[in-house]
């Protein structure tokens, strides 16, 4: 069986969940569930990341322990997806004690091989990326993503001998040309790693900071977070137990934003080189979503919060926008106009109509009751059943490629096309004349298989949408049973989809017109 193990980065618990990890989160979302309709043993990881400088800051001015304020944001991280429908299959905290160990254990045997040593470094520290900065790394002398001056620090510390694996890092992504996805992230990475690697300081003394896993050689020291943090998408799986980490770790797809690129792509694999563990499978990186005023971030005050999304336009709504407006890998302009005009455009005018139309003629004519196809169909039947054929096709090619936005296009596209055929067939003038109902019938069979068809296709994008469509047609979801799972549960398997104009037996009765999408009118007040 096919394998994908998905992960969402740690989200730092400094701030409270916003639009840039709503993102990340639906992204990975539709992908498991996109995965999972094609057959897929698929795996979804996220969780909090919770020790370090910003950590122990921010309790501070919360007047809170460390620990009880990570436990209270990592709880509205959780809640706050499981409010979303995020179908996650675990949540990760990295103070949890197995973690803790699994770190432990890693700095242990890279300790003992070599690659980590005790040394002295001056730099400059910015506290809200947790990192050294390099002068020529500096934007006019301050952090790009932050907009300040970092601190010089010079302090005695332990170092991972990341030089080492520089050349080997090169070769592993020259070699492997969809390892960091898209190719401008794979272009910069590598336009770096052209310059001399430095090694990396690991490791924070207790006399400065003291919120994090002690080093297992040196209690006088706790672990950066970057080497506690990424080391979760391994402790994670071994925690699973069972054959996870051997079934599931090559087939690792990490979601991030490009703000944490170079962690994922230079720290991540070449500590993954030195634990001697195998590289994940692809790195996925997205951009910033974007306002007038430039990053969004807790830091610059235009926070858009999902759940106020979610309870304002409705979850499905607010994922669609998400997944339509952004190209993966650029950056997107997130703003109320915008998602209300796709929302009134895509799916109040466009498919809410279209699902009204066909279930009101249905009841109209034939009090919902499904009449048969012929064994002749008409040419533009062909073409319509074609066209959706099509849409699926290439939703298939851009989903492997993450072009969300492109996949959402190709069903839209076939929506396009069902709604000319409406005007194409004309059943409500057809029904004026008896002689034609017959054919009324097989045109409304045809346009109920369209929406058969959208409730398979939308899934995973809009879940929510994709049940309601099942429930107005009386769709019984039969194409899914348990399957044993590496995990040691179940997973979820997709059994073929029946064949269009197969599904609709003669007498099945499907449900009368329900609005999907309400109109919403504007202006609307940011």
């Amino acid at each position: 069986m096919e394998r994908i193990y998905i992960t969402t980065p740690l989200y730092y618990v400094n701030a409270e969940p916003h639009l840039g990890h709503t993102y990340t989160t639906v992204v990975a979302d539709t992908l498991k569930r996109y995965y999972q309709s094609i057959g897929c043993e698929t795996f979804l990881l996220t969780g909090t990341d919770e020790h370090g400088d910003k950590i122990a800051q921010a309790a501070q001015a919360s007047g809170m322990d460390p620990k009880a304020y990570a436990d209270r944001v990592s709880r509205l991280f959780r809640s706050t997806w499981d409010t979303c429908g995020i179908a996650y299959d675990y949540f990760i905290r990295t103070t949890d004690s197995y973690h803790k160990e699994f770190v432990q254990k890693i700095l242990q045997k890279i300790y003992d091989a070599g690659d980590i040593y005790f040394g002295e470094y001056g730099g400059f520290y910015c506290y809200g990326c947790e990192r050294f900065y390099t002068e020529k790394e500096l934007v006019d002398g301050k952090c790009p993503d932050h907009q300040k001056e970092p601190d010089y620090i010079s302090e005695k510390n332990y170092f991972f001998r990341m030089s080492r694996y520089r050349d080997q890092l090169i070769d592993a992504i020259e070699s492997r040309t969809d390892l960091i996805r898209p190719e401008r992230y794979r272009t910069e990475v590598l336009a770096f790693l052209r310059e001399p690697l430095e090694d990396l300081c690991i490791s924070r003394p207790i006399s400065r900071l003291q919120w994090g896993i002690p080093l297992p050689f040196d209690t006088n020291y706790v672990t950066y977070v970057w080497f506690d943090a990424l080391l979760n998408y391994v402790s994670a799986l071994e925690h699973c137990g069972g054959d996870a980490v051997q079934n599931l770790w090559p087939k690792a797809n990490h979601l991030i934003a490009k703000d944490i690129l170079k962690p994922h792509a230079v720290y991540w694999p070449t500590m993954l080189m030195a634990a001697g563990l195998p590289l994940y499978e692809h790195l996925n990186v997205h951009g910033y979503w974007v306002m007038d005023s430039g990053k969004m971030s807790k830091s610059l005050g235009n926070v858009v919060r999902p759940l106020e999304m979610k309870d304002r336009f409705g979850m499905d709504a607010f994922r669609y926008f998400l997944l339509r407006e952004m190209a993966f890998g650029q950056d997107a302009k997130f703003s109320l106009e915008a998602l209300i005009t796709r929302i009134n455009a895509d799916l109040a005018n466009n498919l809410g109509n279209l699902v009204s139309r066909i279930l009101a003629m249905q009841q109209k004519y034939f009090d919902g009751v499904v009449h048969p196809l012929g064994p002749e169909w008409a040419k533009e039947d062909q073409d319509l059943k074609n066209k959706f054929a099509h849409a699926e096709i290439e939703l298939t090619g851009y989903m492997a490629d993450l072009q969300f936005h492109r996949a959402l296009e190709a069903v839209w596209s076939a929506i396009d096309h069902a709604n000319r055929y409406i005007v194409q067939t004309a059943p409500y003038t057809l029904y004026k004349d008896e002689a034609n109902r017959s054919r009324v019938g097989e045109v409304l069979h045809h346009l109920l298989e369209v929406l058969r068809t959208l409730s398979r296709l939308l899934g995973p994008f809009m879940p929510d949408t994709a049940r309601d469509l099942k429930t107005l047609l009386g769709v019984v979801d039969s194409g899914l049973e348990q399957v044993p799972s590496s995990m040691g549960g179940n997973s979820l398997l997709r059994i073929p989809n029946q064949e269009w104009g197969k599904y609709f037996q003669s007498g099945h009765v499907v449900q009368g017109p329900k609005i999907l999408f309400p109109r919403i009118e504007m202006p609307v007040t940011e």
